[in-house]
């Protein structure tokens, strides 16, 4: 390669030597990377971390104490191949709707980072995986529930509900909280009534965690044609609607008590968690009733106490059984 310059002590159009090849291969790096962070990002870590801090919670009180190392690693290895094939799929079917809102423009397919084809065979690819490893190294009947758990959030929700009710995400949550019955199956390869009340905690919290999220980004979802509660209805109603799920949510996560046996540590974690989150729901109605509006009704206030709700009633689930 002739280069030429004006350096001294260098003739125009001397032989310099070649340039180094460090930089292109910097390039290649940087851009296998790039590659390897937008297919992590079709699996929606975030929302994977939200499943499975329902799921090993599930297995401490399944077990009455610490669940096997082995199984609960596993359980969480297959679990979030399983919601990351049920994302990535979620990404594939929705990535006209996450090009025209502003919370989902930068995923990987509204950005053209992963060819749409890719994306698909991405998410089959880790559903079958997650399957067969649940079935092979857990028990076939934690990898029945799994399979179940992806096909119903791809075909019900994604594809039958999300773009044709309002009701979307009351129905279609049934998948978010598979999870809890993975997680206890994957211990006793057998359910009670035990995963089924925390079933339904799961299930009656999802919609006000939704959507007062929804209402933050309610024109995005307008603009994309999804019918999101907070898009067809008031937000009175909405916070109404959402006030009756948190108190809903509380009386079956006070259920547990009982059901289970569980002992006075998760009883008033139950108690005081839930006045904080259905106060928070009054805080709204009692706002909107006074003709606050918009974003000064602050919904986000409640989309991220929600999160801390579920998470520390979780965490008492898995803590109880070890203090008695």
């Amino acid at each position: 390669m002739t280069v030429l310059s004006n350096k001294p002590g260098v003739d125009l159009g001397e032989a310099a030597p070649a340039a180094p090849q460090a930089p292109v291969a910097t390039a290649e790096r940087r851009s296998f990377g790039a590659s390897v962070r937008a297919y992590v990002a079709l699996t929606k870590p975030r929302v994977i971390e939200l499943l499975l801090i329902t799921t090993i919670p599930v297995m401490f009180l399944a077990a009455d104490g610490v669940p096997p190392l082995r199984t609960v690693l596993l359980t969480f290895a297959f679990g979030a191949m399983s919601a990351g094939a049920a994302n990535a799929v979620n990404c594939y079917i929705d990535r006209d709707i996450d090009a025209k809102m502003r919370r989902t423009r930068r995923r990987p397919l509204a950005r053209d980072l992963v060819r749409p084809g890719r994306a698909l065979v991405f998410g089959i690819t880790l559903a079958a995986a997650s399957t067969l490893g649940f079935a092979l190294a857990v028990n076939v009947f934690a990898a029945a529930m799994s399979l179940f758990a992806i096909l119903f959030y791809v075909f019900v929700y994604s594809l039958l509900l999300k773009r044709r009710t309002s009701q979307n995400v009351v129905w279609g949550g049934i998948a978010g909280c598979m999870p809890v019955l993975i997680g206890w199956a994957a211990i006793t390869d057998g359910l009670t009534l035990t995963p089924f009340v925390l079933f339904g905690v799961v299930f009656l919290w999802t919609p006000p965690h939704t959507w007062t999220l929804a209402m933050r980004y309610r024109e995005d979802y307008a603009v994309a044609k999804v019918p999101m509660l907070p898009v067809v209805a008031t937000e009175r109603r909405v916070i109404v609607e959402s006030l009756v799920y948190a108190y809903a949510t509380v009386v079956c996560s006070l259920a547990l008590w009982p059901v289970a046996g569980m002992g006075p540590v998760y009883g008033a974690v139950a108690v005081v968690l839930g006045l904080v989150f259905v106060a928070e729901g009054h805080r709204l109605l009692r706002a909107v009733l006074a003709g606050v509006t918009g974003v000064h009704l602050r919904p986000m206030r409640f989309f991220h106490l929600s999160n801390v709700y579920l998470a520390l009633l979780f965490t008492a689930v898995a803590v109880d059984p070890l203090l008695h």
